[in-house]
């Protein structure tokens, strides 16, 4: 095969795309293609590999707006020197104006982020905005195949941008069916007692950031105190992530007397461990392309209330269908999904393991090959 170039921020386990570029990166890494990666974080296990170089990218006050212009300029130079040796170059979304394959994560033309807290950060999200969707809007125009993580970001490309259709294909995130595989009880017994989980009250997980409310956090927090407000409801919320709001969701908690009911575990490099310990995930995000937390939840057999309009609910079908948010804006609505999700805990922990054993059967390496075959296949 010819030499690849993939641009991204990172290519590391603890993201989405993240974790999307370091699956492709290994892929091809694993089969001896010279690969260049251009970035500012890279995972030790790739930099291992003889076939691959490894171009660091700094980022100044560790801010990736400030790196962004770096990590395009950087990805540019390189980009020509493998496109004049007839090699690939992907890019994801603006962050490298190269017209080859570009991968799509996230539209930013398809949501405005909703900032809150101090006007330095709304500024600053504003203004890293307003950056990538200009960026967007120019390199996706002189793509020769875009590739979506989810049809619903395939639609946003197409209406939203005005990419032509033919060049816009559809692949979905994949699976490690090792790392997130059902939980068995050993597991879920253990996963507890390192959360300083005592009894078997039911657990939830929310997992995301808290630097904006794309993630709907703050829908479900207005669900999570009417919830607690009824005496039959018996489950406990845990909450995965960190970001500019966090101090205030904790201090509103204490405030409500939900300190009891909430337990904020802050970021976490082992989520799959944490669900382990969880009967559902509560995912009622504003905006997701995709949702790999969601994917990752279902993979280890926990069920996930999720967003209908996200990437990854075009999983659910038939009775599934129950356990999706029309309106993530909508408090009430969260409740009665967990609600109904309390009442039938057990025949809806039935009804996810089909789709769970199918998640799993899409592992990384089986996208990576997808993906290849298709960028092989344009020319």
């Amino acid at each position: 095969m010819a030499p690849y170039v993939i641009v991204t921020g990172d290519f590391v386990r603890t993201g989405g795309m993240d974790m999307a570029n370091l699956a492709l990166a290994s892929y091809l890494a694993e089969r001896g293609v010279e690969l260049h990666l251009v970035a500012h974080r890279v995972d030790t296990g790739l930099c291992a590999y003889p076939n691959v170089r490894v171009h660091s990218v700094s980022k100044p006050l560790d801010s990736y707006l400030l790196g962004s212009p770096l990590l395009d300029r950087v990805g540019r130079a390189w980009a020509s020197k493998i496109t004049a040796r007839s090699g690939r170059v992907v890019v994801n979304g603006g962050n490298c104006s190269w017209s080859d394959i570009n991968w799509i994560h996230y539209v930013h033309a398809a949501y405005t982020p909703q900032a809150s807290g101090r006007a330095i950060y709304r500024l600053k999200t504003d203004i890293a905005h307003r950056k990538a969707l200009t960026s967007e809007r120019a390199t996706l125009a002189g793509a020769r195949l875009v590739l979506c993580n989810s049809h619903r970001t395939r639609r946003d490309i197409i209406e939203h941008l005005g990419v032509a259709e033919d060049r816009v294909n559809v692949v979905y995130y994949g699976s490690d069916p090792k790392r997130f595989s059902p939980i068995t009880p050993e597991q879920r017994s253990e996963a507890r007692r390192s959360l300083g989980l005592r009894d078997e009250r039911p657990l939830i997980a929310f997992v995301g950031a808290l630097g904006d409310r794309r993630k709907g956090f703050d829908t479900l927090f207005k669900a999570w105190q009417t919830l607690c407000a009824d005496k039959d409801w018996d489950c406990d919320l845990v909450v995965i992530g960190a970001g500019a709001e966090l101090n205030d969701w904790k201090r509103q908690a204490g405030e409500r007397n939900l300190t009891g009911r909430i337990k904020f575990l802050g970021f976490r490099q082992d989520v799959h461990e944490v669900l382990a310990a969880c009967d559902a995930l509560a995912h009622p995000a504003r905006y997701e392309a995709y949702g790999l937390v969601v994917r990752e939840a279902l993979c280890r057999n926990v069920p996930a209330i999720v967003s209908a309009a996200s990437g990854v609910a075009e999983h659910y079908d038939g009775r599934l269908r129950q356990l999706l948010i029309q309106d993530p804006n909508k408090p009430d609505e969260v409740r009665e999904r967990l609600w109904n999700w309390r009442r039938n805990i057990n025949t809806i922990k039935e009804e996810v393991a089909p789709l769970s054993n199918s998640l799993r059967s899409h592992t990384w390496e089986g996208m990576a090959a997808q993906m290849i075959q298709l960028i092989e296949a344009r020319n």
